[in-house]
């Protein structure tokens, strides 16, 4: 096995990836936030009142607002953005559903293939406390729970973008579904 020479001790230490602002990173990764927008559409049952373009631009305004907002990687920028997302169309449920707007009115999907279509918009908002909290508690946690519930990442994808074992995510994604099932119940 050959020997690798030593680096110099008055070498720089290497370079941390550039910080990359947000508008590039929007224009970049476009068609995976139209991606992300249809899934988080679909999950929410939010169809009937909030389409993917809608949700992406309302995004991008949100986003945009912070003028300085700069992302090292693609991973911290697709999470950021999901939480917006997330966010918007949590705002956009609690407004439906106040009292003035026809509150009791409960909106339901037919399509039962997925596990997570059986989370009911009206669960939302306390799955965003929950979140925050988690997030507050555990802040691993909710960046994993962002990512794979939320952006739609498997657990392998979130392991190379947090550099840790897939164990790991796997041992982190259970302990924040527990958190979740205590703190909705």
């Amino acid at each position: 096995m050959p020997i690798l020479p030593e680096s110099p001790p008055d070498a720089p230490p290497p370079a941390a990836a550039e910080p990359v602002p947000a508008a590039v990173l929007f224009t970049q990764l476009y068609e995976e936030l139209r991606r992300m927008a249809r899934r988080e559409v679909r999950i929410n049952g939010a169809q009937d009142h909030l389409s993917t373009g809608t949700l992406v631009n309302e995004a991008w305004l949100d986003i945009s607002q912070r003028p300085a907002l700069e992302f090292e990687e693609r991973g911290r920028f697709l999470a950021y953005a999901s939480r917006t997302m997330r966010g918007l169309v949590i705002d956009r449920i609690r407004a439906r559903q106040a009292q003035k707007r026809g509150g009791g009115l409960d909106i339901t999907s037919l399509d039962t293939q997925s596990a997570e279509q059986l989370l009911q918009p009206e669960a939302l908002p306390g799955l965003s406390e929950a979140m925050d909290e988690m997030a507050a508690l555990e802040p691993e946690l909710a960046r994993v729970v962002d990512l794979k519930f939320f952006c739609g990442f498997t657990l392998a994808e979130i392991a190379v973008m947090h550099e840790v074992s897939e164990r790991t995510v796997q041992r982190q994604w259970e302990k924040a579904r527990l958190f979740l099932h205590q703190a909705l119940s």
